[in-house]
């Protein structure tokens, strides 16, 4: 392997990193319920909007940090961000009262945004199509990993520190991150000018539409089973908080290693969507099952949640890895940019309106109505236009001056 070819799996792994650091707070929250409930008194519903609360800043800027990304490019726009975060976890950190809470984490998502909307580009620039679902695949695993490291440190810390000092931790975790991408980051070789291709909007066609609209429906049962998972195993099934983390960590880690499956399976068989759409029938599957063992009071229903952990995620590197073919080298950062917008809305609104189904008529009837997002995605899917009409960035990487040689 040369030089260059070290550099990109270096850069792969700087955006795992950066999006497994900015994950371990924008969707490691739940980890610290069962603590921000004791500490501070508040109903499933309040404690959903304070973890909904870094979504919802994520989703407002994710597009605006993708221009950015496509215009000057995606190093300095994952520093400035992971910085933002940083700060603004400190600042969380210190109050106490949901609006303030809500107030700075949210700021903390809007910081957190670039990494989602550039470490992705970053990583489509360096890989060659046939390697891209692998590679996305790969830096996909950031965000499980980020929830698993928070399933294993913050439940503990919390118990010792309190939730306050334990924001410390992610916020640590973004700091270091920041300055490893500052000296060991670099943006990938653009396309000389004169061989760019058009830069015509790929919304004039309805397929990444849809595209949008599916893997955000694929995002509620990935949030239902993440978002909830904990506080169901400890005051539904009783478990220790701890060892509640320690289950959920290991899901998280087979989830990871499922999106890296995904990846490869979308590379072999030379397409993302028709894998995304097996996988969003299997989604259903988990959620309806994991509805009828709770109904039953089963114990099986934990061995469910642990296949959903993995089962739910693994389509997501698959859609992002689509979008940024389909839109295009010169559309790529605002195209991931809203596909992140609108996942991140179902993500945001997932836990408080599950939070008030559940708290009215139980988990049974939640996880139900959650099987209904991925039953209208196996349709929504555009497996047949994949290619059709698509301006796939399909470029032989020494166009771009990339070499691909491993």
């Amino acid at each position: 392997m040369d030089a260059r070819g070290r550099q990109r799996w270096l850069i792969l792994a700087l955006g795992l990193c950066a999006q497994a650091a900015t994950s371990s707070f924008l969707y490691g929250l739940p980890m610290l319920v069962p603590e921000l409930r004791a500490e501070q008194g508040l109903s499933l519903v309040q404690s959903g909007a304070v973890v909904a609360a870094p979504a919802l800043g994520l989703l407002l800027t994710l597009i605006a940090w993708g221009a950015l990304a496509d215009r000057y490019g995606e190093r300095w726009v994952i520093v400035a961000g992971l910085g933002g975060a940083t700060a603004f976890l400190v600042v969380a950190a210190r109050l106490h009262g949901v609006a303030p809470l809500c107030t700075a984490l949210a700021v903390a998502g809007a910081f957190a945004a670039s990494v989602n909307a550039a470490s992705g580009r970053l990583v489509m620039g360096w890989f060659a199509p046939h390697e891209r679902g692998l590679a996305m695949g790969i830096r996909q695993t950031g965000q499980p990993l980020g929830v698993a490291y928070a399933a294993l440190v913050l439940p503990p810390a919390a118990q010792r520190w309190g939730f306050g000092t334990t924001l410390l931790i992610p916020a640590l975790t973004c700091l270091a991150l920041a300055g490893l991408v500052a000296l060991l980051a670099a943006d990938p070789p653009r396309r000389p000018a004169g061989r760019s291709l058009p830069a015509r909007s790929p919304y004039r066609v309805p397929t990444l539409w849809r595209l949008h609209a599916a893997s955000t429906l694929l995002v509620v049962p990935q949030f239902a089973v993440s978002g909830f998972s904990m506080i169901y195993l400890v005051a539904v099934r009783h478990w220790e908080v701890t060892d509640a983390g320690r289950l959920l960590f290991v899901a998280q880690l087979l989830g990871a290693i499922g999106r890296i499956g995904s990846g490869v399976w979308s590379d072999r068989v030379g397409n993302r969507l028709g894998p995304m759409r097996q996988l969003a029938i299997a989604s259903a599957l988990v959620m309806i099952a994991a509805a009828v063992c709770d109904r039953l009071s089963s114990p099986v229903v934990i061995a469910v949640l642990v296949v959903g952990a993995v089962v739910t995620v693994a389509d997501n590197g698959l859609a992002f890895t689509a979008t940024a073919e389909i839109a295009g080298s010169s559309w790529a950062g605002r195209a991931l940019g809203a596909q992140n917008t609108a996942q991140n809305v179902a993500s945001t609104l997932t836990p408080p309106l599950l939070g008030a189904l559940i708290t009215a008529h139980g988990y049974a009837v939640g996880f139900a109505a959650v099987a209904l997002c991925p039953i209208v995605a196996i349709g929504l899917t555009p497996v047949a236009d994949e290619h059709r009409g698509a301006r796939l960035d399909a470029a032989p990487s020494s166009e771009i001056g990339v070499d691909t040689r491993s």
